[in-house]
């Protein structure tokens, strides 16, 4: 086998994992995961004023301290925080490397960015085998810009076993794998709905490890020792995370979650089986990266008598200082009263920000009486926004320095067929089944973004209550219980082998006024309605 591990699942995730994973236990590749769609909108901007960034910085500072580590145990690094330069993050590793006196042997894959005017950035989502080529020509450290999360998993694996692109099978398994490492703790108990029940409470969970097998299989586990843990419901939970349909497309395999089982080998050891995987679609998909106006917000303290009065107030006080356009008001309530938060989006980054926060703040004295803000006055951030489209499946990408050969193409793709099993409709309206009952603890949920989609997983605890939930929880049902996704197409996709739902909201994370934008929270909530009811 191969035995990898995640040492990162985003831009800003805790520091130390680099050493602690070198540190914990054997590993024969240690990865990390920064690029978040939001992580591209944020490494644009870094480019735009100095263009030779644009890749993860703390990347760098965290190699100060462990590129010898790595060398030491002979652990050999993939990563995706070249970002938008790979080829700039592989020169500062090379002068890193020189300064401590190590031969490491740096290794990168560009061929992502694409030409959009106006945007940040484009980037197409490059498959494993540019990875694979890095190392098998002996890289220690790759480098990559825009590949699909789970790559990094998989271009190891490649590898080690020698895959080819007619292996579907097992780089269908090594991507389920690299699925469940990409977003490091989520796996080992980070953000589980019974985090109570972790053995450590969900104080500190250490970072996954999967051990890939020459078929795909994998065993995924974590270093003894550290906290959270390693289960089918903290698996479940991660595979059931930013996905839509069942058929998982990448560039280099469709991988069928559907056919993904899940088993307790011992604890903190799930063993990954039975995934199977069909030749990939004819296009790849694209991220474009790009601004969509200027954003403020100054939060009001209300307490007392005359809520809604007062509220008034403030928004007519301030149209008057700075125009309706752009405006929106949301009023939060609280123990001792409620937050009047006051927000405006603008193309103009001057009316956005001082014009409008200091207007304001100029109310402190002039307003409703016990006025009271929380927040300064501030400047105007952009609004940024993430889209996505599909161009044909071309043979991009260089995968290193010394070798300028380019990827091979796909030996052959399929048109992808997503298997709908349920769309929001109203004609289910007359023919919801009734709630079963005693739901209480029995149901699990994760949420996420893709692009301007939520993806909401729903799962069981006891395999025998999957009937229940599947019957029960239609689209329609779905939208009962959480009402902000009524007017946005519903998608509901089943996994039985998971014991699990996942519903897709088209277009609902496009919304300005949205408080949670890449739709974390909504797994929760639900969560929440279904033990409770709407």
């Amino acid at each position: 086998m191969i035995r990898i591990g995640n040492a990162s699942g985003f831009y800003g995730d805790r520091s130390a994992a680099w050493r602690e994973m070198l540190e914990g236990g054997p590993l024969d590749v240690l990865t990390g995961d920064y690029l978040a769609e939001l992580t591209m909108l944020i490494l644009g901007r870094d480019r735009l004023k100095d263009p030779s960034l644009g890749y993860a910085r703390t990347f760098l500072r965290q190699m100060e301290e462990c590129l010898g580590l790595a060398a030491e145990r002979g652990v050999r690094i993939v990563t995706n925080a070249g970002g938008l330069n790979p080829a700039g993050l592989a020169t500062a590793l090379r002068s890193l490397a020189a300064r401590l006196g190590l031969s490491t042997s740096i290794g990168y894959v560009e061929g992502d960015a694409l030409d959009r005017p106006g945007a940040l950035a484009a980037n197409a989502y490059l498959g494993a085998f540019g990875i694979a080529s890095c190392l098998t020509a002996g890289a220690d450290v790759v480098v990559t810009g825009r590949v699909t999360d789970a790559s990094l998993v998989v271009g190891p694996a490649i590898a080690h076993y020698g895959w080819t692109r007619d292996d579907l099978d097992a780089l269908a398994g090594a991507t389920v794998a690299g699925h469940v490492l990409e977003c490091g703790a989520q796996a080992t108990g980070g953000n589980f709905s019974f985090f109570t029940e972790l053995p450590d409470g969900g104080r500190r969970p250490g970072f996954p490890i999967a051990e890939v097998h020459a078929d795909g299989s994998a065993v995924i586990t974590k270093h003894p020792g550290t906290g959270g843990a390693v289960t089918v419901e903290t698996v479940t939970a991660q595979l059931v995370y930013e996905i839509a349909a069942s058929a998982y497309p990448g560039p280099d395999v469709v991988t069928h979650l559907d056919t993904v089982r899940l088993a307790q080998e011992a604890p903190d050891r799930v063993r990954v089986t039975g995934t199977r995987g069909t030749p990939p679609p004819p296009t790849l998909k694209v991220g474009v990266a790009g601004i969509d106006g200027h954003r403020n917000a100054m939060t009001f303290v209300l307490t007392g008598l005359d809520l809604d009065a007062k509220a008034a107030l403030v928004r007519t006080q301030l149209e008057d200082a700075v125009g309706k356009e752009g405006l929106t008001f949301t009023v939060t309530e609280t123990a001792g009263g409620a937050l009047l938060n006051a927000a405006i989006h603008d193309p103009d980054p001057k009316r956005a920000g001082r014009a409008f926060s200091s207007a304001a703040v100029e109310l402190a004295l002039a307003s409703y009486p016990g006025c009271t803000l929380t927040t300064p006055p501030t400047d105007a951030t952009p609004h940024t926004i993430f889209t996505t489209e599909e161009l044909p499946q071309p043979p991009l990408g260089r995968p290193a320095e010394r070798h300028p050969h380019r990827n091979p193409p796909p030996a052959r793709t399929e048109p992808l067929i997503r298997e709908l099993v349920d769309e929001h409709a109203a004609r289910h309206a007359h023919q919801l089944p009734d709630q079963p009952q005693g739901w209480r603890g029995r149901v699990g949920t994760r949420s996420g973004d893709k692009g301007v989609d939520a993806n909401v997983g729903v799962w069981v605890r006891r395999a025998e209550d999957y009937a229940a939930l599947a019957g029960w929880l239609t689209g329609e049902r779905f939208v009962e219980l959480l009402p902000e996704a009524a007017g946005h197409p519903v998608e509901r996709y089943e996994l039985p082998n998971l014991g699990a739902l996942n519903f897709v909201v088209r277009g609902l994370l496009a919304r300005r006024d949205w408080l949670d934008p890449q739709g974390k929270a909504l797994g929760e909530r639900l969560r929440a309605r279904i033990e409770e009811g709407p």
